[in-house]
């Protein structure tokens, strides 16, 4: 995935969930923050951070926020773009055989998962979830309590009890980190519904990122510490 009219600014703050300033070309500019989770290790004033320039007339924010600079790390910050490193990196030949097509937004009973993997007479549901927090090399999901998150993963143990494959896939949006791991201390019941469903049965996935200031691509598998 590559990202266009993309430029460096500097961080400044967060005006709300959905809306941040940071300094791009000696001035302050608003910028339209795409994920909604806390970020706070990320999002500190004077973090370099990556911008995409918009050009949508009558936009109030003329500059979306992509990737912020921690450390030597940089990391994407962008929460739509999960789903599509994971479709690009099925599309060449990872996990399912090449007949297999990865059907989006499907509803199962009263849930609705971002991929039905279907051919090669298999159908396995999968739920993709991004990644952005790290601590001490550790990739850690979630950085806020998801009630949606332990939902979605008690639906998909029952899929697996009626038949179905199952997968949780976790794209860490950064390189540089050893191991993936549910966030105990963040929200306890997700990650006991994380050890639950890998009991019953789904497969539990932790993909990292090569990230650029203009591009994401997925990388390697990660070991998985539940």
């Amino acid at each position: 995935m590559e990202y266009r009219h993309t430029q460096t600014g500097v961080f400044l703050t967060r005006l709300n969930r959905f809306v941040a300033l940071a300094e791009a070309n000696g001035e302050t500019v608003a910028c339209h923050v795409k994920n909604t989770g806390r970020c706070k290790e990320l999002l500190v004033p004077g973090a370099k951070v990556v911008l995409q320039s918009s050009f949508a007339q009558g936009r109030k924010t003329p500059y979306t926020l992509l990737a912020v600079y921690k450390g030597g790390r940089i990391v994407n910050i962008d929460s739509q773009i999960p789903n599509r490193v994971f479709a690009e990196w099925v599309e060449k030949g990872n996990l399912f055989p090449s007949e297999t097509k990865l059907r989006p937004e499907w509803k199962y009973g009263d849930s609705r998962f971002d991929f039905l993997a279907d051919g090669g007479g298999r159908k396995a549901l999968i739920e993709v979830k991004g990644v952005t927090l790290e601590e001490n090399g550790v990739a850690l999901f979630p950085d806020a309590p998801t009630e949606r998150g332990v939902k979605h993963l008690h639906s998909l143990a029952n899929a697996v009890a009626e038949g179905f494959d199952a997968y949780a896939v976790f794209v860490v949006q950064m390189k540089g980190v050893t191991i993936f791991a549910p966030n105990e201390k963040m929200h306890p019941a997700f990650a006991e519904a994380l050890r639950k469903a890998h009991a019953a049965g789904v497969n539990i996935l932790a993909l990292d990122c090569v990230v650029t200031e203009n591009s994401i691509i997925a990388g390697d598998l990660l070991p998985v510490q539940l």
